[in-house]
Formats: structure tokens, sequence, C-alpha cells
């Protein structure tokens, strides 16, 4: 049976996302709305191939190109997605899309190729490089609250219960204006430029009840936010921060033992915590909470490029910035950040 190669098109979208959510290895971040949203929001091009066999979908790959001065210039499945690379139910699919990537990338003149997979495709393979540096934090949950609070280790536990006694309550946004204060605050404290507003806007009106924005307060002030995906049996909190008095209230403790709390209410079994760089207060914090770190198999490919990229703030040479935007006023690093944030993916 012949495989082809075809281009995802607005009439495409539907069997698409039937192929994603029947298929086991496919993520969140395999959807079809990614298209919309990494085109409408940062203006980057974007290639979501598949494979067709006998009108059937039997495998997919979204791409996105990031062009940057400052970053260098990539093809990456996907930017702004946690996961991503091919997903393909046979080898004759895997190995269509693969080369694909590889054409368009060569084609594009990149410096790599990235696929953010939860394991690597291509373990051994000497064109595919992968870095120890990224981890992905994944636990199962089950009906009970009370088991899934008594997993959560005890000193993270006591914070829980800590924002409890001081008044914290959640509230389920429709909008992103105050989950923007929030996560604009903390990005800013740890030195990165924030991601446009209108990005979060475009997240929740492309994915609809899929993506949930939940609030943190304390009677009216707003103490933090997380914008949260649902598929499958899984949540998955994605963008999540707090302003100043987050710490001194055990907001952040209270915010994801929240949500932990109603996503079992609503029947999910995993919580995906993400992905966080090893060595950054994330990393611990999640550590923290019992999840057990997972090396993701991310893979690198080399086109035009002569070493693997490190655009991290964990790079030395990101160190001056970090200080630098962190002198910033709030207000002109929110203005300027999307103009940056746009180029890392």
């Amino acid at each position: 049976m012949r495989t082809e190669l075809k281009l995802m098109s607005g009439a495409d979208c539907a069997r698409w996302d039937e192929y994603v959510r029947r298929t086991p290895a496919a993520t969140f971040f395999h959807l079809s709305g990614w298209q919309r949203v990494i085109e409408e929001a940062f203006g980057h091009r974007t290639w979501f191939y598949y494979a067709e066999q006998e009108g059937e979908i039997v495998g997919v790959l979204p791409l996105g190109e990031i062009r940057s001065r400052l970053f260098g210039h990539s093809l990456v499945a996907l930017p702004f997605c946690v996961y991503g690379g091919v997903v393909a139910d046979t080898a004759a699919a895997r190995m269509l899309l693969d080369d694909a990537a590889h054409d368009l990338a060569s084609e594009l003149g990149v410096g790599h190729l990235e696929y953010r997979s939860i394991l690597p495709a291509h373990p051994g393979h000497p064109a595919y490089a992968t870095r120890d540096l990224y981890y992905t934090f994944r636990k199962a949950i089950g009906p009970d609250n009370e088991a899934n609070l008594l997993a959560i280790p005890r000193k993270q536990r006591a914070m829980v219960r800590k924002g409890e006694k001081l008044g914290l309550a959640s509230e389920i946004d429709d909008g992103v204006r105050r989950m923007f204060k929030a996560f604009s605050a903390s990005v800013h404290r740890l030195g990165t430029p924030v991601l446009p507003e209108r990005y979060f806007a475009l997240l929740k009106r492309v994915f609809r009840d899929q993506c949930e924005v939940r609030v943190i307060v304390q009677g009216s002030e707003l103490v933090a936010a997380v914008l949260s995906f649902y598929f499958r049996d899984e949540v998955i909190p994605y963008y999540g921060g707090g302003r100043d008095i987050a710490r001194q209230l055990a907001g952040n403790d209270f915010m994801y033992w929240s949500l932990m709390r109603d996503a079992a209410g609503r029947g999910c079994t995993m919580f995906d915590f993400g992905r966080s760089k090893i060595g950054t207060g994330a990393f611990d914090f999640k550590k923290y909470w019992g999840f057990e770190p997972q090396p993701l198999g991310y893979e690198y490919r080399l086109v035009r490029g002569e070493r693997m990229p490190d655009n991290q703030p964990l790079n030395p040479k990101y160190r001056a910035f970090i200080r630098m935007w962190q002198r910033l006023p709030l207000g002109l690093a929110n203005a300027v950040g999307p103009l940056i944030s746009r180029q890392l993916g």
C-alpha cells in the first residue's frame, strides 16, 4: 500500500485531530489548533505534514520555523510546545515524515531541526544529538482527593494547608487579563521576556474547553494564576505564575493543589507538570511536590549550524541580560518582552 505525504489544510483539521486523539503517542501539542496559534500570535510559518494511506491518516508532524538574528534559525516540532516530533503508525509513514522535515530544513537553510519528543525517536542515530537539559514531570492522580493530598510530601502539603488557612480561593476566568498580570510579574522576577497577552487569549479561543484559566485570590486581591490544558485523561498546567505576595501566602502550592483536586473531579488520571530545566527553581519545586523528573528525548539535527543551540537562561552569556531585564520597570518589560519572546519559541 502506498503512503503519501500531504500538507494539512483547513478541511483536514477535524480528521487530523481525530487521529491525534486516538493515537497514544500523540500529545495535546500535536493538535491542529497550534497552527493557527503560532501563525496568528507570532507570525511564524508552519508546515503541518501528514502521511496518508488509502485515504486514512497514519502519521503527523507539525513544524514551525523560527527565524531570529538573536537566537538563530531553526525548524522545530513544535515551537512554544513542550512535546512534538513525528507520530506514525508505520515505519514507512515515519520515514516519509522524517524525510519531509529534513528536506524542508535544508530548503529553508536553518541552523538545525529540532524534535521535542518525550522519548527520542532516533536513539543511536549519528545525525541526531540530544542534551541532558529538559525534564518532564508526570504523575498519576486518582478520584480520592485525600489520597492525592497525602501523596504530596509533607512540607509541600503543609504549604497547601497554609494557603487554605489564609483564605485563598480559586476562580475560573473566561478571559486572560488577571492571568497575564500574575504571569508577567512572575517571569519579570526571573528576568525572562514575557509572551504577549494576545497569545494567551488566542489559546483560550482556539482550544476552548480544553484550555482553563485558574486564578487564585485572597478576598479581592490577585495572588497567582495558571493556564492549563486538558487532553484525554490528562491535565497540563502550562503557564503559571504569582505576584510578589504569592510566596508569603503559599499561593503557588495552593494553586496547583486546587487544580489537581478539580482535575481529578473531572476524571483526569494524569497530572503533567510540564517541562523544566535541570538546575532551576521550577525543577526543584516539582521535585518537592513528589514528582520524579523524566528526561525528555529532545533531538537536534544540524543542517547549516556547527553546534547545538543553547538558547536558555542557564547559558552564562545571558546572565547580564537577565539581570538587566529584572531591573526594567514591569510596564516597559511587558511592552518590549513580546518582541523578544516570539523569537525564542
